[in-house]
């Protein structure tokens, strides 16, 4: 299959054409009945007459050129509705009706805030001109209403608060929220990727509307993706501001799978300066070796690496409630570990070479020894909770 890609150095134009790209060259194998051969990709420095031999060869076309910010008002119906026609008088020359696929926007409802939007209007026009092809081609038409997008890539201080915030945030520049309370709808760009990647094995999510929502039905006129997030600008700082913290307090707040918090973690990462990709960790040294914490959870406790100079033997405490994971990654280990009350010893021997997870029983005692005379022992601990100085619930006593 050969994909025109319109507006491909773009937003979503980018997001779209590398993903295409990994199926082409069989890096991605979660399609495994999509066929990528080429991805012809169209934007404003390419050569004109290169579209004309794109519209005779595709076999799918992603219409994703258009124009947000524009110099004059005039330039949102040049955009977004001349180039719409001369694509698809093009492809109607080379007799071409290969599915289309239109992005617009949720403004081409021109319904409340978006009611005299020259923005929705052009978009509008471009709609209908699309099913207007449809009607008279035959072509599949498939006609997408973007809500707010973000992802990696988004340009700053253009037409994402979401990329604005993740940007002036990673990047200490002052923040401005004018009303909190303000909701938006929001389409993360791997969604959004994803959904055009279901358009293009023929199974695209048809809806229609009932104002600015989409109802999914097998007959929609429109398309939409299944996946959004409702979020107020408040939530969004609120996140970026715990997210920005994490390098010194080594939280990692809760981001579940699929959740806003997750997506929008990873979006802020993409913005991070080179100075911030990399921070320093705080190491408790002496001469029996060094333990440093990792990371922190909000509910699945801590990770921490120690290591051990040889013959040293660490631990030697219990714990009431808590518990946790010694795995070996470098060096030869001893582990042992006493019932209080018992005097029945467990014992691990373990090695780096053949990594095991040894847990610290609650109620019991335990210690790590050092079997090495020569060199370090490195070991990754995991505790159920993080730290508490106020309540180590950690207590002295030998194996």
């Amino acid at each position: 299959m050969k994909i025109l890609v319109t507006g491909a150095k773009g937003f979503v134009g980018r997001n779209l054409c590398e993903n295409l790209k990994n199926l082409r060259d069989g890096k991605d194998r979660t399609h495994p009945a999509l066929t990528v051969d080429e991805v012809f990709e169209y934007d404003l420095d390419t050569p004109p007459a290169e579209l004309d031999k794109f519209c005779a060869e595709a076999d799918f076309v992603f219409n994703l050129a258009g124009v947000n910010r524009p110099k004059s008002n005039d330039e949102f119906m040049q955009g977004n509705f001349g180039f719409a026609s001369t694509l698809l008088d093009t492809l109607k020359s080379h007799g071409n009706t290969c599915p289309v696929m239109l992005s617009s926007s949720i403004q081409a409802t021109l319904i409340g805030r978006y009611g005299e939007s020259d923005y929705g209007k052009s978009k509008l026009a471009g709609e209908e001109l699309f099913f207007d092809y449809g009607k008279a081609t035959g072509a599949p038409v498939l006609v997408y209403r973007f809500p707010n997008l973000f992802g990696k890539w988004c340009r700053p201080n253009y037409n994402s608060a979401v990329a604005t915030f993740c940007n002036n945030i990673a990047n200490d520049l002052p923040v401005t929220v004018n009303d909190r309370a303000t909701e938006l709808e929001l389409l993360y760009i791997d969604d959004l990727v994803e959904e055009m990647l279901d358009a293009l094995e023929g199974h695209p999510h048809r809806c229609d509307y009932n104002g600015l929502t989409p109802v999914f039905c097998e007959t929609g006129r429109y398309c939409a993706a299944t996946v959004t997030h409702r979020v107020t600008l408040g939530e969004i700082v609120d996140l970026l501001e715990q997210f920005k913290a994490q390098p010194a307090t080594l939280v990692m707040p809760r981001i579940p799978a699929g959740s806003f918090a997750k997506k929008l973690y990873s979006t802020y990462l993409s913005y991070l300066p080179k100075e911030k990709v990399c921070f320093a960790l705080k190491k408790n040294e002496d001469a029996r070796g060094s333990f440093t914490e990792l990371l922190k959870t909000e509910g699945c406790g801590q990770f921490s690496v120690n290591i051990s100079k040889p013959g040293i033997t660490k631990g030697q405490h219990w714990h009431n409630t808590k518990w946790e994971f010694f795995i070996v990654v470098a060096g030869h280990a001893l582990i042992q570990e006493r019932r209080i009350g018992s005097d029945e010893v467990l014992e691990f021997e373990v090695r780096g070479e053949e990594p095991q997870a040894v847990h610290m029983l609650p109620g019991c005692t335990h210690n790590i020894i050092n079997l090495s005379e020569t060199e370090d022992l490195v070991t990754l601990m995991w505790a159920n909770e993080s730290f508490d100085a106020n309540h180590p619930d950690t207590f002295f006593e030998k194996v």
